[in-house]
């Protein structure tokens, strides 16, 4: 069964052992963008943060969503407004999903989590969702396809991933 939750302490050293040893899912997420931080700063970052999202109001939206099957933490979803390049109206917010845990990804779990966080956003009210990725992506392209996102804007050759260029895209989901 997957389920949405917030972050749990325990989670900590998911997220530290996904950011310094167990860093395949950054092949398709970001590769631009290297792991860089050692086992301590990565616990400190990671506690810091979960230490900010437990002083949050219990009526504040939701920004962000640990994806937990059958008991195993294996990624997050994560919302943002700031897209670099693009940016979205205040109706909308950008969303993005990792797949972490070796062994979960390719299996749907990604699909069924993004439903679910769709469906918590549209029921709070917003209007668009909003996701980036890079034209190497060819797994996060279909999935967007797939959920009804559709391809609002590009950027040429804007990412390079092991020497070779590829494009920025943006899809919108209209809620």
């Amino acid at each position: 069964m997957l389920l949405l939750r917030e972050m749990k302490q325990t989670d900590i050293e998911d997220y530290v052992r996904w950011f310094t040893t167990e860093t395949k899912w950054g092949s398709t997420d970001a590769p631009w963008e290297p792991f860089t931080g050692t086992v301590q700063e990565e616990r400190e970052n990671w506690t810091n943060y979960y230490e900010q999202m437990q002083k949050r109001s219990a009526n504040t939206l939701c920004c962000r969503f640990e994806i937990e099957v059958d008991g195993v933490h294996v990624g997050w979803i994560s919302t943002y407004r700031d897209m670099e390049w693009f940016t979205a109206p205040e109706s909308g917010l950008a969303i993005g999903i990792s797949i972490a845990q070796d062994g979960y990804r390719g299996k749907g779990y990604g699909r069924l989590a993004l439903c679910k966080a769709i469906d918590y956003y549209r029921a709070k009210g917003l209007t668009c969702l909003y996701t980036q990725t890079w034209s190497g992506n060819e797994a996060m392209i279909a999935l967007a396809n797939k959920l009804g996102f559709k391809e609002i804007a590009r950027k040429k050759e804007h990412r390079e991933v092991a020497g070779k260029r590829y494009d920025a895209l943006t899809f919108v989901l209209c809620l």
